[in-house]
């Protein structure tokens, strides 16, 4: 793999453009000073298989929902019927999600780790310091994969005009004018400037928004209110198992409210069948041996060096790398124990010459749209640097 380096923006100008979770907890820079140097027959490789791999999650959704095989991929008995409500119904649009994926900057095939459907992070770094990085070492900003900012702006206005033409957003928007509520957690820095960019974002596109922490958004069965405004749209940067686990009573709310169609939330419910680890078994079982799938199973694997992760598991916490005679290689700990093991085929990560790990995160909204890179150990974690990259 080849890297470049470069000059690292300075973290005053980082929170200038509102980006404030620039140095991580042991006061290294979260942002890398180096970038990967992508050719475009690359990029066209990694564009096309992220939508391939889209296409495919679509069929198997499908299935998922026609064998009832919610409970196989530990998904919270509480949201099956709001997630069937959302998939049934094409309002119900899938804003942005991020596939995780080995190899393709290696001469080795891509592969998908995992898909990031519901809540995915890393949107501001792809988005907005990629392009700053190469503007302030003077290289070409064009220059690499990604429109993603482009690319969510448009798929807001299909939220109005879903398979229609975007250029009639602002027709169809005149007659209805519905609002957008964004909202986060108030306790993280990184999820409020993430909404707030999707908020300006959506603002950008046309749509009449505002924001609102969850602690202070009002729900109930006419629908999602802030001090007693009703919004017909609310995006939540808060995971749906959270909400299914913690808030049981907001569960059954929300479930009323898309049944009843008050409000439409993104990411939708059906999301959440994606985001668990577990799917990539059900990929497996009908698209076996498929080039950009590694085997996958709720059992453990026998004879292959695999790698053991929970359904609902983030940031690399509760994972095993456990070689073929079953011994563990490395592990992390975490909180996310109590739920169901997934056990995946092991694959190499491309490596720099210090050792470090590079895996690729390809953005998708409506198509793939946005490339960008995490550097760290063998098991990434919330201490890996987000890599940016050029196309050569």
């Amino acid at each position: 793999m080849k890297l470049e380096k470069i000059k690292p923006l300075n973290d005053a100008y980082l929170e200038s453009i509102g980006f404030v979770w620039h140095t991580d907890s042991d006061n290294s820079s979260y942002v890398s000073d180096e970038i990967v140097v992508v050719s475009e027959d690359e990029a066209n490789a990694y564009y096309e298989a992220t939508n391939e791999l889209y296409d495919m999650f679509a069929e198997a959704g499908q299935y998922v929902i026609d064998n009832d095989l919610f409970h196989e991929l530990n998904i919270p008995f509480n949201l099956v019927e709001i997630i069937k409500e959302s998939w049934e119904n094409d309002v119900h649009w899938h804003l942005y999600s991020r596939f995780d994926l080995a190899g393709g900057i290696d001469g080795k095939p891509i592969k998908l780790i995992e898909f990031n459907a519901d809540t995915p992070t890393s949107l501001f770094e792809t988005a907005i310091i990629q392009w700053a990085m190469l503007k302030a070492n003077g290289l070409d900003e064009m220059s690499q994969f990604n429109n993603l900012y482009e690319a969510l702006k448009d798929n807001f206005k299909r939220i109005i005009t879903l398979d229609s033409d975007i250029e009639k957003f602002e027709e169809y928007y005149s007659n209805l004018g519905w609002k957008i509520l964004f909202s986060s957690i108030s306790s993280s820095s990184e999820d409020i400037n993430t909404t707030k960019l999707l908020e300006h974002i959506a603002s950008e596109a046309g749509f009449n928004t505002d924001f609102e922490f969850i602690e202070n958004v009002q729900f109930s069965d006419d629908g999602i209110f802030k001090d007693d405004e009703l919004f017909e749209f609310w995006f939540k940067l808060i995971p749906w198992e959270n909400i299914a686990i913690e808030e049981s009573e907001l569960a059954l709310i929300l479930t009323e409210i898309i049944k009843e169609k008050k409000a439409i939330i993104f990411n939708p419910a059906y999301t959440l069948m994606f985001q668990s680890k577990g799917f990539m078994k059900i990929l497996w079982d009908l698209y076996p041996n498929h080039p950009l799938l590694l085997e996958t199973s709720f059992e453990p694997l026998v004879g292959k060096k695999q790698v053991e992760k929970r359904c609902f598991g983030r940031e690399g916490a509760n994972v095993k790398i456990i070689n073929a005679d079953q011994s563990i290689e490395e592990e992390t700990n975490g909180e996310y124990e109590g739920h169901k093991a997934v056990y995946q085929e092991y694959v190499e990560f491309p490596k720099d010459s210090n050792g470090n790990s590079y895996q690729a995160g390809v953005f998708y909204a409506y198509e793939a749209c946005g490339l960008g890179f995490r550097k760290g150990g063998k098991i990434l974690n919330n201490m890996s640097k987000f890599v940016g990259h050029i196309v050569k």
